[in-house]
This record gives C-alpha cells, structure tokens and sequence, in this order.
C-alpha cells in the first residue's frame, strides 16, 4: 500500500480497515513539549507533530471573554468557574483546586446567581479560519469537556459524592447548566467549521486505579443522560465521537457505547481489567476503536527501549488488527519522560508495517 495522507490514515482506520501503518495522536503536559522544543531546537509545535509523524490535529477557538481574576495567594478563576492554583513538583506544576465556588449552593437559586460561562465567550466565528487548509491533510479534533469533572470541580468532590444521595437536585442543576453550556458551544461550533472537523472529544473520569468512582446505577441516573444529550447535538452534525475516562473502566465499556461513543480512550495499561487487551479487542472492537493505550505510568518513563518497543508492537498488532487503532500515550505524557523514549516510540510505530 503506498503512504496515505494523515487524513486518509486516520478515516481508514475508524472504518476498521487496515491502514498502511498505525495512526498516530501525540499529548502531553507542558514541560514536555519545551524538553522536546529544545531538544529539536525549534519553537514551531507543528513542527514538532510533523517530526513525530502525528496524524491528528486538536484545534480550540480563542478565548475572548472577560479577564479572569487572579488573587492576592496567586490562586484564580478560569473561564469554566473553577478556582485554581499552581502547584509545584520536581518535574514541574499543574494546575490544583483551590477552593470550590459552588460548595455553598443550597437551591435552584443560588445556582442561578452563579456566573456560568458563556458560549459568546469564545472566538468560535473565525475557527474556521484558525484551522485554515489543516483539514486537507489531517485528521481534526475538537475537545468540549467534561460534565461530571467539571460540575465536581464547581462543587467539590465530596460534596457532589455526597449529593447524589442527599441532594440530587443540586446534582441535576449543575450537570444541566453544564451541559446546555456545552450543546450550546458545540453546536455553534460545528455550524461555523463543521466542515474542517471530523472529531468531537468528550470526556469524564469515571474510574480510578482499581475501581469505578461511582456505581452503575448512579452513572446511569447522574451521567449518562448528560453525555446522550451532549452526544445527540455532536451525532446531528455526523461526527466522530471520542470518550475519555481514565482508569478501570472494562465493566462499563458496553454502556459507554449506549451514550454513543466510536473511539474510546485512553486504554489505561495498569488499570485494574485494562491490562486484558485482546479481551478488550475481541468483544468491542467491531464497534467501537481504541485510542492511546502506551503506559505513561511505568513504561514511557522508566522502560527500557527493548520494553517500550516490545509493547508498542503488541498493542499495534492487536488492537490495530484491521485497523481501529490510533496509538499514542495513555494520558499526557509527564515531564519525568526522557524525550529519547518519545522519539523512540514514534519512530517505532511511524516505519512499524504490519
């Protein structure tokens, strides 16, 4: 088969045909990207993917809102509502909660006070002409976000946990207000790119390390309406859905596709019922394809080439086999990661045929 265009790479492989290599998909936190920008003495990120050989693109609109406060501790509010502080470690910093604006909200009332965010708030009217002739060559995504991450974030984890049994009224005003926000955005985005996107990735951790953070039967009742209605909006436009949710998430695979979903993500490696990739392969993958699946916990940071090669080759035979596959880390790649094992992996799987 001769070289396919990114684009042409990508499609195929969601139409669970094989293509003439494994799709590639490329994230990671931002001390990663100035190692490899040193590294490769260049301050063009596109540059960078094109290095790698990444065949997808993820384009957002500007924000244009309204300046965000930041306070005397350094701490400050994002567009979304959260409050947020830097904190720092030896590899770098992230972003924490610093407090939780909603976590005194006792009624419909005091949740109307509250200052949502606003699609207008966005420069979604010239996306179009950000993305400008990308879509010709790869493959474009667009992230809208996570409704039970963010409506927990408002809340506070423990609260919002709590809520569900006590206060479930509060629980469905904030998952509501969130996800009109988020149709609204959505919507309007396609409307006016719609052609240049092929991908809409949602997302929402509903698993940890071990275990579900919730049990299916509050999924059912607190999430999953909200991602069908969200899904719906996407699914009118015709496009591609792709599904975050870190961790063990094996037991709720088959109903994750009810919301509907086509790509799932990111295939935690050392998660609990994750580990079982030709299981996985075997009972989803005629409906649905994988994207990431290459351990960010062990094996980019601390395996060796021969490992990291070893399974890089495994996870592209099974879960690529007749395509469904698009390889990339399992979560951000962390600044821990040597950018040797980065160049080495997409080096790899870029000249891997199968």
């Amino acid at each position: 088969m001769h070289e396919l265009l990114s684009r042409e790479r990508v499609l195929l492989a969601l139409q669970h045909k094989q293509p003439d290599r494994v799709p590639l998909d490329f994230w990671a936190v931002p001390e990663t990207w100035q190692k490899i920008t040193e590294s490769m003495r260049v301050s063009d990120r596109e540059v960078i993917l094109q290095r790698l050989g990444v065949d997808i693109r993820e384009v957002a609109p500007d924000y244009k809102g309204p300046v965000m406060p930041v306070f005397a501790d350094g701490s400050f509010l994002e567009p979304k509502g959260t409050h947020r502080k830097i904190v720092h470690n030896q590899f770098g910093s992230y972003e924490e909660y610093a407090s939780f604006p909603l976590s005194n909200a006792q009624s419909e009332e005091d949740l109307a006070k509250f200052n949502w965010p606003q699609v207008e708030w966005w420069d979604i009217e010239h996306l179009s002409e950000k993305i400008g002739d990308l879509h010709t060559r790869y493959y474009i995504k667009i992230e809208t976000g996570g409704l039970f991450e963010l409506a927990w974030a408002l809340r506070g984890y423990e609260r919002f946990l709590v809520d569900l049994i006590m206060s479930p009224e509060i629980v469905h005003g904030i998952m509501s207000r969130i996800t009109d926000f988020y149709c609204a955005y959505i919507e309007r985005v396609l409307t006016w790119s719609g052609d240049k996107i092929d991908m809409v990735y949602t997302y929402d951790d509903i698993a940890g390390q071990s275990n579900l953070l919730i049990s299916p039967s509050m999924w059912e009742e607190f999430i999953k309406p909200y991602h069908v209605k969200l899904n719906k909006v996407i699914k009118n436009y015709g496009k591609t859905i792709m599904y975050h949710s870190c961790g063990a998430v094996s037991p709720m695979i088959e109903r994750l596709m009810e919301l509907p979903i086509d790509v799932l993500n990111p295939l935690q490696p050392l998660a609990k019922g994750m580990e079982d990739i030709e299981l996985i392969k075997e009972r989803f993958g005629r409906k649905i394809s994988f994207h990431g699946g290459i351990d960010i916990q062990y094996l980019l940071p601390h395996g060796t080439r021969e490992e990291l090669m070893k399974e890089a080759e495994r996870r592209i035979r099974i879960l690529g086999d007749n395509g469904g596959y698009i390889l990339a880390s399992a979560h951000y790649i962390q600044a821990d990661t040597p950018v040797e094992q980065i160049f080495a992996l997409y080096d790899f799987a870029r000249n891997f045929r199968y």
